[in-house]
């Protein structure tokens, strides 16, 4: 396929891929085509797994590398593997990017004329297309289903899997009828379901709604290192307006997302940074299509720096150096905010997440949950739950925008995983900060939760903590709890520092949290030993709160890496140079080809040849991102800029 004034050409020649003298290990596919030393977490196995013909449920955040997870092995499975995606730009970034690599592939959406459809059937069928992404849709089309079943699928990759459950944010009907593309097939090949959030509900939809076998199921850490979180509070539309202005003014050279919650504030907000002299475009429904496509396109071509849109703009587009993503508006939920904001430093490289929060922004939220249409598909009753769901989700962004806690953990946590309560990288731990004794607060809060346990009972953190300051709730009072010894005995302390011991307790192994749709605080192996002040907790309990007040002048610190440079900002001076003309490089390369400039070169790569600055095609093979491919056709302009 190929990028062409924004349209895809559906078929790549099998004479562009890339061939082996043996039968190849996966990790050759990696390094050769694909231009990787190694995997990264969890992707050795799901692609074992998938060779195996073993079924995959996984759940990996944005940039984990999900699609190496079905490229190596359709590289290396005798039939055809389908990646089945609702976003058609997706299919034409990640068709594109294979092309660039030597690899056979093409695509079945929408977008293709009635020839251009046949020419895609025909090539699978004569065993030209190695890797076929389709729209659901397009699996019910019975000249599709004839053509993969005269070739054969060895794999069908579900992507966007959450899109399955009625329950997830972007429920589709016809993901539910994937099934029945896979019972048509006279040999079932085994199915990989991929997402980046999934609650436990949706995970079991999915499973279900597929009727995978015995999978394979990976949770990856949600934490995406590379990523700065901050909240900032404006008060009142013009503040709030000038604090962007002034963002985007200070990144005028990198890429970055503005979402807003409705089309008239998009409309807003970039004819607003238009005045301020910045490159910016706009995306909405509102839109006409075609006006759309060429928005779109002028963002990914890096002809518009930044991309003012509602959240219908971003599924699917594969755009990696995108360095920063702002929410003017509130988010409705967490798993919409974590979603969207993880669009930035895609590469791996750092990136910035910025929420400019207001409190009318949740009327406002409120507001648009009211107005959401109502599901046919649903019984009254599970309307009303799923309202419920939708406000409780809301009110845990309020929680987010508002915490002085340390914001990668109130993401992590709610995602289920523990982290500590200082990263170290966020806006709410840059700020100013004291590190207390907590020994005192952490023993009650301990004792606490084995008073509870004494009498047979569990509680959730929130009960927990309830009890601790003596609460009057009715729910407190049924269960006795305000007859426990430690009922009220941090009555002085704010919940939020009590919540914070807690899941700091819990981290540290002191306490244990367990899973499920309730998870309930209890002892843990290290609880004893604390509560009598045993080696190693014969020591004091410190803990990092922090103040609230901004330090001036401190930039974002760098997460910690073992790894080699990936930012440019690590680089020397001279680094730094070369850098930029790299970049200069790698747009025209992009021009002349009519490709967006990362599908020639992601940021990460040229941040990589700076760094070890090859002098020859072997060196060049070394640099993280460079398969045999690229090195052939980009080798030598690169090493000449390089050498020069």
């Amino acid at each position: 396929m190929e990028h062409n004034g924004g349209t895809v050409r559906p078929i790549l020649g099998l004479r562009e891929e890339a061939s082996f003298q043996t039968m190849p290990a996966p990790l050759d596919i990696l390094h050769d085509v694909f231009g990787y030393e190694s995997f990264r977490p969890h992707q050795a196995e799901i692609v074992d797994a998938a060779l195996s013909g073993r079924d995959v449920l996984a759940v990996m955040p944005t940039s984990a590398g999900k699609s190496i997870c079905y490229q190596v092995p359709a590289l290396l499975l005798d039939g055809l593997t389908v990646v089945v995606s609702p976003l058609i730009s997706l299919m034409a970034d990640q068709v594109g990017a294979l092309h660039q690599m030597g690899v056979a592939a093409a695509c079945l959406n929408s977008t293709l004329t009635g020839p251009e459809r046949s020419e895609v059937l025909l090539a699978v069928t004569a065993g030209v297309v190695r890797l076929l992404y389709v729209a659901p849709e397009r699996l019910e089309d019975p000249a599709f289903v004839d053509a993969a079943a005269t070739r054969g699928v060895s794999l069908l990759a579900v992507d966007e899997a959450h899109c399955i459950s009625q329950w997830g944010n972007d429920f589709r009907p016809s993901y539910q009828r994937i099934i029945d593309f896979v019972d048509a097939l006279e040999t079932r090949p085994p199915v990989m379901a991929l997402t980046a959030t999934a609650t436990r509900a949706v995970r079991r939809d999915i499973r279900e709604s597929l009727a995978l076998r015995d999978p394979l199921v990976v949770l990856a850490s949600f934490d995406r290192p590379n990523l700065f979180f901050s909240v900032e509070r404006p008060r009142g539309r013009a503040e709030k307006d000038r604090a962007l202005a002034a963002f985007c003014q200070k990144r005028t050279e990198r890429s970055g997302i503005v979402y807003c919650s409705s089309r008239r504030a998009v409309e807003d907000v970039c004819e607003a940074l238009r005045d301020e002299g910045l490159a910016a475009t706009r995306y909405h429904a509102g839109l006409a299509a075609g006006e759309r496509e060429r928005n779109q396109e002028d963002f990914l071509y890096d002809r518009a720096r930044v991309m003012v849109a509602t959240n219908a703009f971003g599924m699917g587009i594969d755009k990696s150096n995108v360095s920063y993503v702002v929410h003017y508006n509130l988010p409705l939920s967490l798993e919409n905010y974590y979603q969207e904001a993880g669009r930035a430093g895609r590469d791996g490289t750092r990136a910035e997440c910025l929420l400019l929060y207001s409190p009318g922004d949740v009327h406002t939220a409120e507001f648009l949950l009211s107005r959401s249409e109502p599901r046919e598909d649903m019984t009254p009753e599970q309307r009303a739950l799923l309202a419920e769901r939708d406000a409780e989700r809301l009110r845990q962004m309020v929680f987010y925008a508002t915490t002085t806690e340390c914001l990668r953990a109130h993401i992590l946590r709610y995602f289920g995983e523990e982290a500590p309560a200082y990263c170290g990288a966020c806006g709410n731990c840059l700020a100013d900060f004291e590190e207390v004794d907590a020994t005192t607060d952490a023993l009650k809060v301990v004792s606490c939760v084995a008073r509870i346990a004494q009498r047979g009972r569990s509680a959730g953190a929130a009960m927990v903590v309830d009890v601790l300051r003596g609460s009057r709730a009715e729910r407190v009072r049924q269960r006795g709890f305000d007859t426990l010894s430690t009922y009220g005995i941090m009555a002085d302390a704010p919940a939020a520092r009590v919540r914070a011991i807690l899941d700091e307790l819990v981290f540290r192994g002191v306490l244990a949290r367990t899973s499920g749709d309730y998870p309930t605080i209890g002892l843990a192996g290290e609880s004893g030993a604390f509560l009598r002040r045993e080696a190693p907790w014969d020591g004091p309990f410190m803990l990092k709160v922090a103040k609230g007040k901004p330090r001036p002048e401190r930039a974002p610190a760098a997460p910690k890496k073992a790894h080699a440079v990936t930012d440019v900002s690590e680089l020397d001076a001279a680094g730094q140079e070369l850098y930029g003309r790299l970049a200069a490089l790698r747009a025209n390369l992009a021009r002349e080809q009519n490709v967006p400039a990362y599908i020639v070169f992601s940021n990460a790569a040229l941040v990589d040849m700076c760094a070890k600055r090859p002098d020859s095609i072997e060196e060049f093979l070394g640099v993280s991102g460079v398969g045999a491919k690229k090195a052939e056709r980009y080798g030598a302009a690169f090493l000449s800029e390089i050498n020069a």
